[in-house]
């Protein structure tokens, strides 16, 4: 007896459908969504296909975080001033300047500051810098990602036509436009760790959490007519898209931006103070 041919993938069933030829982008994108609809392709195959497609066409600059967000470190900081400002900050890489913020000696990686705790030797930053890769705004994010993988590099200083610096972008952030969020030691694991405590009227919040959800668990009364999300009230507040370490008091509640991008809010260090101290915003 012969035996059933076996079961044919998604890309056998989407490569099928794709025998009509479609002639231009949007027609591709239309039997795409046509595929998605009959079944052929589920929501997270479709927004990968759509996230490759995407990044063929961004740019470094359309994704880059900007200069004035940067955490960097000055090759004159000592250890006792930078190293609490890179476990603040918690990345894996920072670049190092030295004069100004335009000279990028090198990269910084957060895991070679060991040697600082487990060496006798004097200190010295210099000698355990890596290499930093410069690349102009206008390099294509699927160029940059090869490049990512062929060099083993994860970061990339961005510059502008006058060789300043315009930002820094990284291999997680040309993957994200491919695969969505990539979770890291700032994120939860579980929808339900939205509000984190870290101690005592001290809180660690996604900015996506509901404020409903928010109200209940830390015994706020936010309103949600105007906004669903605790960082969209939050971004209300400030008129504008903050970047990191800013903060805004909204009733007895102080918002400090600990995770942002060029395009949102991520995580919130919420700072809860008794109702006798209660203040105004900022």
């Amino acid at each position: 007896m012969e035996e059933p041919p076996p079961k044919s993938g998604w890309l056998e069933r989407l490569g099928a459908l794709l025998i009509r030829k479609p002639e231009d982008r949007e027609q591709l994108i239309t039997v795409l969504h046509s595929a998605f609809e009959r079944n052929l392709l589920d929501s997270d195959a479709l927004s990968m296909i759509e996230g490759v497609m995407q990044v063929s066409e961004m740019q470094a600059r359309d994704i880059m975080v900007p200069r004035s967000q940067m955490d960097i470190v000055d090759i004159s900081e000592t250890p006792e001033k930078f190293i609490p400002f890179v476990i603040e900050a918690a990345h894996s890489r920072f670049p190092v300047t030295e004069g100004s913020e335009d000279n990028i000696i090198g990269i910084l990686l957060a895991k070679d500051l060991l040697r600082y705790y487990a060496s006798e030797e004097e200190f010295a930053m210099r000698d355990m810098l890596r290499p930093a890769v410069f690349i102009p705004e206008s390099k294509r994010l699927n160029v940059l990602l090869k490049d990512f993988r062929s060099n083993r590099n994860h970061m990339a200083i961005v510059v502008n036509e006058y060789g300043g610096v315009a930002g820094l972008v990284t291999i997680e952030d040309v993957l994200e436009q491919i695969v969505g969020e990539i979770e890291d030691e700032y994120d939860f694991d579980e929808e339900e760790d939205n509000i984190v405590m870290e101690s005592d009227g001290l809180y660690r919040v996604k900015a996506i959490t509901e404020i409903e959800n928010f109200n209940e668990v830390l015994g706020a009364g936010f309103s949600n007519d105007d906004y669903d999300t605790i960082g969209g009230l939050v971004l209300s507040k400030f008129g504008r898209l903050p970047i990191r370490h800013e903060s805004v008091v909204i009733g007895n509640f102080k918002f400090t931006v600990q995770r942002a991008d060029s395009r949102r809010l991520h995580i919130l260090k919420v700072e809860k103070f008794a109702p006798a101290t209660e203040t105004s915003a900022e």
